[in-house]
């Protein structure tokens, strides 16, 4: 992926399709209550804080609405940016909130993912974002009824194409994601921008340990075992951990602990310091060596596989997996090549929070 010019000045952060989708089932039930066009609301994010979310269109009737928002991803040039995300909100007798895939919203045709078969390609936090909005309002208006949720977005089959949705079986449109509802300056020299301005904090401020993890789900499963770290202890790495070990080789750092998802971790261990998932995917053949060294022949169940994450489903998660150390051997030896002169630790995160260290022999 080629790096696009960093901006001048302070990185300008965006929201997540998740918080859109929100703001606009937010926006559409007070129009329901207040028969009223709603402008803008405040929405409550993951990480606590509030943000206030323009509304773009906002159409009612006494039971149903459609209003949406313009995505806006800040320094971020993420697909999604600039897109209509909506939601179709309609009140329902049964007391529960259902969702639907409207247009431009993918479907869930493969296991492996946090959604089942079936689902709308909402994620869980987002879900969670519109349920509590949607309840609270249910709650402070003393309104006994559910709501039905269809959120949609404009052109989102198109935009869809140019992401690698289908090769993880979403269908027919894109995902409503967000485990933070802020879009950080993840793209390539602007998140570069960041990791580096990161580092320079925590250096000024006199820390000498850091803990670099993949983004803030990786963080939150490792906070607990490094309550002795500021915030700025703690680093995002996402795609670029490359870039982020050049960084830290050419800092005053002395220990470092990194997090990692089994996705980039299968990356890093076959050589792969860019992990994006459109500049790079697992290689199949080094995993089958992997498994084959530890007695494992089933070759045709790893091929089989349409994600690395789902090798879990055929290696038990465990501290003691010959599998999994092997695999952590290879990050740590990948790892050590880029920051030779510092205490090293590496943690394989499960997307359920559990945690494999490394143990060096």
């Amino acid at each position: 992926m080629g790096l696009r010019k960093v901006p001048e000045g302070p990185l300008r952060d965006g929201f997540t399709t998740g918080t859109c989708a929100t703001a606009a089932a937010k926006s559409g039930l007070m129009a329901i209550i207040h028969q009223k066009k709603i402008t803008s609301v405040k929405v409550h994010l993951p990480v606590d804080k509030i943000v206030e979310i323009p509304i773009h269109q906002c159409v009612f009737t006494e039971s149903t609405s459609n209003c949406s928002v313009i995505k806006d991803a800040g320094d971020d040039p993420d697909v999604t940016n600039g897109a209509e995300i909506g939601c179709v909100l309609e009140l329902i007798q049964e007391k529960d909130i259902k969702f639907i895939a409207g247009e431009g919203v993918g479907t869930v045709t493969l296991k492996g993912l946090e959604l089942a078969i079936g689902e709308p390609a909402i994620n869980p936090v987002p879900r969670k974002m519109i349920t509590n909005a949607i309840q609270k309002l249910l709650h402070d208006y003393d309104l006994e009824c559910g709501v039905s949720v269809t959120v949609y977005v404009t052109n989102g089959r198109k935009i869809a194409k140019r992401t690698l949705n289908e090769r993880v079986g979403i269908m027919n449109g894109i995902s409503i994601l967000g485990t933070s509802g802020i879009v950080k300056p993840y793209s390539s020299s602007s998140y570069i921008a960041s990791i580096e301005q990161g580092i320079d904090v925590a250096v000024a401020n006199k820390i000498t340990e850091l803990v670099i993890n993949s983004g803030a789900r990786s963080e939150k499963f490792l906070r607990d075992k490094f309550t002795h770290l500021p915030e700025y202890g703690f680093i995002h790495y996402g795609n670029w951990i490359g870039e982020t070990l050049n960084k830290i080789n050419r800092s005053p750092i002395k220990k470092v602990s990194i997090g990692i998802m089994l996705g980039k971790a299968v990356k890093l261990a076959g050589g792969i310091i860019d992990t994006h998932s459109c500049v790079s995917s697992w290689n199949k053949d080094f995993v089958v060596n992997l498994a084959q060294q530890v007695g494992y022949n089933d070759v045709n169940k790893i091929k089989d596989l349409n994600m690395a994450g789902r090798l879990i489903e055929l290696f038990d998660f465990k501290q003691n997996s010959p599998f999994f150390q092997l695999l952590l051997a290879h990050c740590y030896k990948h790892t050590q090549t880029k920051i030779k002169q510092v205490d090293l630790e590496i943690y394989l995160i499960h997307k359920n929070g559990t945690r494999i260290k490394f143990i060096k022999k």
